[in-house]
């Protein structure tokens, strides 16, 4: 099959024909239909979190279910499936708790679910490997999808969207009326404003250094925008908030600046959520005793703390209502040929997700 092969950290990713394992037992094989471009993937093939090479990345999408390893149930060839990276064990500690998404079961990425022609192992990129024809993950990856949703849509779920709103509503918990701000309004931060509107949000403050992006979180529910080189930013938020500071500030960016700056948003008792994944070594200083003294919390979210039999039906629901944006999170399609432009647009800030769609010509 054909996949978008990384050789060279930095070096634009390379279109050629890869070998795929059957699946074994507990595993899926997957069709894919559409896969959008995340940031993450872009970070690892540049060797911002190191890993080993060869390797396929891509791990936000869709598609139907080819074949299936022993002892899979509830899923037949041919189901609309959304492909996930949330490989979960169902026996450690926090898969018991209730914790998928921080499963504790190591998974060897050199396993050979993919080689090249001479056999050279290609690493299983994010546990998934989808900027491919096909995958093959582990069954918990897996979460069937209503045939009324069209692929290219149905793909955002599986990070970008539940990343932005798990935050919110599974990480924080933020109650009703609360005040927020969202720092980066890329896909992430879009999907972040998004959960905060659903979770009723009093007020939804977006800061982004885009007049375009912060004109995209307006129409995704913000109720107001400020630019990120606002040498009076914490001024503008605590004007928009009666001098108290953000109850909730929600760093979308994996950009240390935007760490750095977020605590002087938050209000006394808030809680700084932590989104944006930067490079590993990249680091933030606070003062502990400000946030002692003020009872703030700093806390992360990864995968938006999402278990994914449980949210993705729920997210599915919304969108059906008309509660929930998908279609217009897209920013363009992109057949498998042109994965390298696709990635460099959503480098240049230009797209909310940018989706490779298969099957397309160039």
């Amino acid at each position: 099959m054909k996949a978008a092969v990384c050789h060279e950290f930095g070096a634009p990713l390379v279109i050629e024909e890869v070998m795929l394992r059957p699946p074994g037992p507990g595993e899926v094989q997957v069709r894919i239909e559409a896969c959008a471009v995340c940031h993450s993937d872009i970070l690892y093939a540049e060797g911002g979190w190191g890993g080993h090479l060869p390797a396929v990345y891509g791990h936000e999408a869709a598609g139907r279910v080819v074949a299936l390893g022993e002892g899979v149930r509830d899923l037949t060839p041919g189901d609309k499936v959304l492909v996930t990276l949330m490989r979960a064990c169902g026996r450690c500690r926090n898969c018991a708790l209730g914790r998928p998404f921080m499963c504790e079961a190591a998974y060897d990425r050199a396993n050979g679910v993919l080689s090249l022609a001479d056999g050279t192992v290609v690493e299983h990129g994010i546990n998934t490997g989808a900027f491919a024809e096909q995958v093959v993950v582990h069954e918990s990856q897996i979460v069937p999808l209503p045939e009324d949703i069209a692929m290219d849509a149905a793909c955002l779920l599986a990070c970008g969207v539940i990343t932005g709103t798990g935050a919110v509503i599974n990480t924080a918990r933020m109650p009703v009326g609360a005040t927020a701000v969202v720092i980066g309004a890329g896909g992430v931060g879009l999907n972040t404003i998004q959960g905060c509107a659903l979770a009723g949000a009093s007020r939804i403050i977006a800061i982004d250094l885009s007049e375009d992006k912060l004109e995209a979180a307006r129409a995704f529910g913000a109720t107001d925008g400020l630019r990120a080189d606002n040498t009076a930013l914490r001024a503008a938020v605590l004007a928009l908030t009666e001098g108290r500071g953000a109850d909730y500030v929600y760093v979308t960016v994996g950009v240390i600046s935007a760490y750095q700056g977020a605590p002087d948003l938050l209000a006394k008792g808030g809680m700084l959520v932590m989104v944006g994944m930067p490079a590993s070594g990249k680091e933030m200083r606070f003062e502990p005793a400000n946030v002692a003294a003020a009872s703030q919390t700093l806390t992360g979210s990864n995968m938006g703390g999402t278990v994914l039999k449980r949210d993705i039906p729920y997210l599915v629901a919304l969108y059906r209502q008309g509660w929930l944006k998908l279609d217009e999170l897209i920013t363009r399609r992109y057949p498998l040929e042109q994965i390298n432009e696709a990635i460099a647009d959503t480098k240049a800030g230009h797209a909310r997700r940018n989706v490779i769609v298969m099957g397309e010509g160039p």
